[in-house]
């Protein structure tokens, strides 16, 4: 979505996006538990995260406090910030000053002043399952991550990590044996139909992972190449 030049995003078309914040500064202007909240979710995503706040709840020792009153120039450098203050004028003035200075802002109060609107994610592992209402109603994103946290389990994170060390291993040798792409894809299909996650679940990984071989092994036609 543009940045700075709409006043609000009631009614738009909202682009999910995946933002990589690794070592990016993001700024959380607010100390309560919905700051707190946001900035365990920026330190998972590798942010460094400041907190400016008169005030604030315990945080991990690698986020930077500064317990004082917001000031303007708290902005600079800020590659996303989040406006998560009990004071919905300071959240209302954060969001203007980004917005003018086109940096990403996530507003907790009022998510249509922002540019960010930031879902509720369920998380196993590299598996991240995001639901969003585009800011008309976080309680029922919750609702439905929550739902979704009890259908996908811990063992969907397992999965993933080994169709991942599959890929790693597999397209390689299938580029070389001049698999076209699309028997590729259709080889990598039929692995996600097989029931992996069940077989996880009970403890057989390594089964797993031998029918997911087998059915990759047969789309390179028995060739070790």
């Amino acid at each position: 979505m543009e940045r700075g030049d709409r006043d609000d995003v009631s009614g738009a078309a909202v682009y999910q996006v995946g933002l990589d914040l690794r070592g990016r500064d993001c700024l959380v202007v607010g100390g309560g538990a919905v700051a707190q909240r946001k900035v365990h979710g920026l330190l998972a995503a590798g942010a460094a995260v400041t907190v400016v706040a008169p005030q604030c709840l315990p945080l991990p020792t690698e986020v930077t406090v500064a317990l004082r009153p917001f000031a303007d120039e708290d902005l600079d450098g800020v590659a996303l910030a989040v406006a998560a203050s009990d004071d919905r004028a300071l959240n209302a003035r954060v969001a203007r000053l980004a917005r003018k200075r086109g940096i990403w802002v996530n507003v907790v109060d009022d998510p249509q002043a922002g540019t960010v609107i930031v879902p509720a994610v369920a998380r196993r592992g590299e598996l991240q399952i995001a639901v969003s209402t585009g800011g008309a109603s976080p309680a029922l994103a919750k609702h439905l991550r929550e739902r979704l946290e009890r259908e996908f389990g811990p063992e969907y994170g397992d999965l993933v990590a080994l169709l991942g060390e599959l890929r790693a291993e597999w397209e390689p040798r299938a580029a070389r044996a001049g698999v076209p792409p699309a028997a590729r894809r259709a080889a990598w299909h039929e692995v996600v139909e097989l029931p992996l996650a069940s077989l996880i679940a009970t403890g057989l990984g390594g089964e797993a992972a031998a029918q997911a071989r087998a059915v990759l092994e047969r789309a390179l036609g028995g060739e070790d190449s």
